[in-house]
């Protein structure tokens, strides 16, 4: 019997899937179990012929195939950062991207977080690119950690000095 988790080995071949697979037999990894980290394409992160250490999921029976993982044999950057980062901690981070609903911001190595447009100041923003634009480090505050979703929530507002004026929220 073969335990979730056993770690496995083979050598990576292509297939009319086009999704890495495991010879000889019949492992097979999927997309999404390639890494944690984004990617383009499978030959991001592995290249055809190279030998690889694979988590075992599950056996498909009805595919004869055994599924692999081989992210499951790599820390998982979001857990690293949900478990040592606290909301209410104050971070740096460079705008990744800007969005009609907010700006991603790079907060630690693998790890975005929104800010959306009514936490990028103290008054109402329109857009996200009136207030920060891509590529620019800024101080946020960690709002909230959605570990079922895997993000974090985030507040450049709360980062910044409050304004004098009255009626501002």
């Amino acid at each position: 019997m073969v335990a979730i988790g056993l770690a496995g080995g083979g050598l990576l071949r292509e297939d009319d899937r086009a999704e890495p697979q495991l010879s000889p037999g019949a492992g097979f990894i999927t997309i999404p179990e390639l890494s944690w980290r984004r990617y383009e394409t499978a030959s991001d992160v592995v290249q055809v012929g190279q030998p690889v250490s694979c988590g075992f999921l599950r056996f498909d029976t009805p595919n004869g195939e055994a599924r692999l993982s081989l992210r499951a044999m790599q820390p998982d950057p979001f857990r690293t950062f949900a478990e040592s980062t606290a909301a209410g901690r104050m971070l740096r981070g460079r705008v990744t991207k800007l969005v009609p609903f907010g700006a991603f911001v790079q907060v630690a190595e693998d790890i975005e977080g929104l800010v959306h447009p009514q936490e990028l100041f103290w008054t109402a923003v329109e857009a996200p690119e009136e207030m920060v634009r891509v590529d620019e480090r800024i101080t946020v505050i960690v709002t909230e950690i959605d570990t079922e979703r895997r993000r974090p929530a985030l507040s450049r507002r709360k980062a910044l000095p409050r304004p004098r004026s009255e009626g501002v929220r």
